[in-house]
């Protein structure tokens, strides 16, 4: 075997690279082909030359992977020089970037028993896509790596860690682990309040917010975004209006963030206010540059915000004047739209809305559409078009889609009074999913409404045979002077 000049060798790997790169972009190597270059490689001793090419190489493969490959993969990761955990976290992050987290704590995994050096690079994406796998085990697992390693310090891993335990609701663990940090930061603070949100702890979420000054961490947008959610939640007005006059005071461009603008919109349309909620829309959307434009997010919120308080007039004529902006609906905006026609009798047009929904705009509808369509239906009287329509959608739907259409029918029944459809609705619900305890609810509110007690008696003590309880209702009321 003659020996190359080092020349040759560079500009041979250099080439090599370039293909492997021109490939990745063009999507125009196939596994067969790509599994030949490998073979080539290895045979040649180019691959071990420099990791650059283990990389482009993990990079092609992780194009070419299927989810479930799992077996490839592993005799893929055994031809990577253990040593180096470079072409792993550049896996793992592939991984994760691209959703097959599984494959990404699979490569984890591998690393680890093989001996390799796990760096806060490898820990990060791992937890990462433990969040997004929501596997816990795993994440328990990697939890006490942290602590063996000695990474708690990093406030990098201690943000991932948070991320993971926030993300799976586990919050007094979160909190529990956020007063343990070492080293905090407003990303770490921000983190722990989305955990609060996500679990619709309001409350938690305005007492962390009045304790972050005393823990000496600032305050960002993202901050205000999630004190915006809680007091919308509440709902809390004082203290939105106390975030409001914040984000007036310090946040330079506001008209550069449309997350905050329809924060703002949403907290004042459910605390009632829908007037202010209408100024905010107003002055939405200006730049610095002077020019206008209030995107999709900044009318869905304001249609929803009008939806909700009973101006359903407002709502059609709103999403009017959006179409003529030039803005293109999302699924969010026919909720709202199609629910309007319904409340105002309007049938015709909101099937005409319904239909554009899916011919003009490309858009899916969802079980919530369907749910708006069988109210309209049923409030027009149209109690047999709505049965076919729900027989025919839960014959294509499945599991708790095809629920929450025979509940969305139930409860058009219960306003119509139509005790019989309503019955059948409830049963054909129930045979999909026996303990949905919301619909044995919605059932006995039918039943209440006509005064069937003893019907409501045979439901309790089937709900007490089976094991449901309701969960307690409350109410939050913020009293103003």
């Amino acid at each position: 075997m003659s020996i190359q000049h080092p020349f040759h060798i560079n500009r041979n790997y250099e080439s090599i690279s370039c293909l492997l790169r021109h490939c990745l972009q063009t999507k125009n190597l196939g596994v067969g082909a790509l599994k030949k270059l490998h073979a080539r490689l290895l045979r040649t001793g180019f691959l071990f030359l420099s990791h650059g090419l283990h990389t482009d190489l993990i990079f092609m493969y992780t194009t070419c992977l299927e989810r479930n490959q799992l077996q490839t993969l592993t005799k893929f990761l055994a031809c990577i020089n253990p040593t180096s955990p470079l072409p792993f976290n550049a896996l793992i992050s592939d991984f994760r970037r691209k959703g097959w987290p599984f494959l990404a704590l699979h490569t984890f995994a591998f690393m680890h028993a093989s001996g390799v050096p796990v760096d806060t690079y490898a820990l990060c994406s791992s937890l990462t896509a433990s969040s997004a796998a929501k596997a816990a085990g795993f994440g328990k697992q990697l939890h006490a790596l942290v602590m063996r390693l000695g990474w708690a310090s990093s406030v990098f891993v201690g943000s991932a860690l948070l991320d993971l335990h926030s993300k799976l609701l586990l919050i007094k663990d979160a909190a529990a682990l956020f007063d343990e940090m070492p080293v905090r930061n407003t990303v770490c603070a921000n983190v722990l309040l989305s955990g609060y949100a996500e679990a619709k702890l309001w409350v938690k979420v305005l007492e962390f917010v009045r304790k972050m000054p005393g823990l000496h961490l600032g305050c960002d947008n993202f901050t205000l975004l999630a004190t915006l959610r809680a007091c919308a939640g509440l709902p809390a007005i004082k203290m939105g209006e106390q975030v409001h006059a914040k984000i007036i005071r310090t946040v330079p461009n506001v008209g550069d963030d449309v997350f905050l603008q329809s924060s703002l919109i949403e907290m004042y349309g459910n605390c009632g206010l829908v007037q202010k909620a209408g100024q905010v829309f107003g002055m939405a959307g200006f730049r610095q540059e002077g020019e206008r434009k209030r995107d999709v997010v900044l009318w869905t919120s304001m249609l929803s915000v009008h939806g909700r308080n009973g101006h359903f007039k407002e709502v059609i004529r709103l999403y009017k004047e959006m179409l003529m902006e030039g803005i293109a609906p999302d699924g969010v905006a026919f909720v709202a739209v199609i629910s309007a026609c319904g409340h105002t009798g309007q049938v015709n047009l909101g099937i005409q809305y319904f239909e554009s929904m899916v011919c003009d705009f490309g858009l899916n509808p969802s079980p919530e559409h369907y749910g708006c369509l069988i109210h309209l239906l049923c409030r027009a009287g149209e109690m047999d078009k709505a049965w076919r329509l729900v027989n025919e959608m839960s014959q294509k739907a499945h599991g708790s889609c095809s629920v929450s259409m025979w509940g969305a029918l139930l409860g058009a029944c219960s306003e119509c009074g139509n005790v019989d459809l309503a019955k059948l609705a409830a049963h054909r619900a129930l045979d999909l999913d026996p303990h949905n305890v919301g619909i044995y609810v919605l059932l006995s509110n039918v039943y209440a409404k006509y005064g069937m007690w003893d019907e409501i008696g045979q439901l309790r003590k089937l709900m007490k045979e089976r094991g449901l309880e309701k969960d307690v209702g409350l109410s939050w009321i913020e009293l103003t002077r």
